[in-house]
C-alpha cells in the first residue's frame, strides 16, 4: 500500500512531463532538411512579390531594396509537392548619409505550395495564400495547426533583416536606423 502512495503521484508526474514535452516539441516537428530545400524559393518569391510596392522606391537616391525571411510553422511533403505554413516578414530598406533607412514592411502568415522543379531538382512556388484583411484570425485557425497558429502571435524579429540590409549597403554593423 505504501508503494502505491509513493509511485502513484510519481507516475502521474511523469505523464504530465511527457505530455508537456510532446506539446513543447511542436516547434521541432518541421523537417529541417526539407525546410532548407524550400526556404530559398519561398524567400525569393517574397522579395519578387514585394518589389515595386515600397515607399522608398519613389526616392531613387535611397537605392531601396526589399529583404524578406520566412519561418516554417507547418511543413508537409507528399510526392514532390510541399505544403508550407509560414510566417513571413518583409521590410524595405535604403541608405542615406551612412544610415540605414526603413521605409516599410509587413509580417504576414501564408500557406505556400511548392513543387519539385524538374530543371534543377530544387523547389518552385506554385501558389501562395494570405489571410483576408477582414478576418485573419479565422483564416489562421483554418489554415494552420493549433500549435502553429499560436506561434503567429509572438511576432518575428527584424534583426537579421537589418543586418542583411546593412551588409548589402556596405554600412557598419552599428549604423543607425532611421524612418523613410
Amino acid at each position: 500500500m505504501t508503494s502505491v502512495r509513493i509511485w502513484g503521484p510519481g507516475a502521474g508526474a511523469v505523464v504530465v512531463l511527457v505530455a508537456a514535452g510532446v506539446w513543447a516539441r511542436g516547434s521541432s516537428a518541421v523537417d529541417a532538411g526539407l525546410w532548407a530545400q524550400v526556404r530559398p524559393a519561398i524567400e525569393a518569391r517574397l522579395v519578387t512579390r514585394s518589389a515595386g510596392t515600397g515607399a522608398g522606391e519613389s526616392e531613387p537616391a535611397l537605392r531601396s531594396r526589399w529583404f524578406c525571411r520566412a519561418e516554417a510553422l507547418d511543413l508537409q511533403e507528399s510526392g514532390g509537392r510541399v505544403l508550407a505554413g509560414v510566417d513571413t516578414l518583409c521590410e524595405e530598406y535604403g541608405e542615406r548619409a551612412g544610415a540605414l533607412v526603413l521605409c516599410g514592411g509587413a509580417e504576414t502568415p501564408e500557406v505556400v505550395r511548392l513543387e519539385r522543379d524538374p530543371a534543377d531538382g530544387g523547389y518552385r512556388v506554385v501558389s501562395e495564400e494570405r489571410p483576408p484583411a477582414d478576418d485573419s484570425a479565422e483564416w489562421e485557425d483554418h489554415h494552420f495547426s493549433h500549435y502553429a497558429a499560436s506561434r503567429l502571435d509572438r511576432g518575428m524579429a527584424s534583426t537579421s533583416l537589418r543586418t542583411e540590409a546593412r551588409t548589402h549597403f556596405g554600412l557598419p554593423p552599428d549604423a543607425p536606423t532611421q524612418d523613410c
